[in-house]
């Protein structure tokens, strides 16, 4: 879970940058674009054996 605490007198605008960085970094946005519609197994599989594959080639 992700948490901002105020740093003595920053604003809003300064939190709000510093929460889309921390999400940024940890991956939700891509999660949630994910999850956003429903992907058939078979899609999935599809996805996931392409990703190893770029994998095996960066070595």
């Amino acid at each position: 879970m992700i948490r901002v605490k105020a740093r003595g007198s920053e604003t809003v605008e300064q939190m709000l940058r510093r929460l889309k960085k921390m999400c940024e970094k940890e991956g939700l946005n891509r999660d949630i674009k994910r999850n956003s519609y429903y992907e058939k197994p078979s899609e999935r599989k599809r996805r996931r054996m392409r990703k190893s594959q770029r994998r095996i080639g960066e070595f």
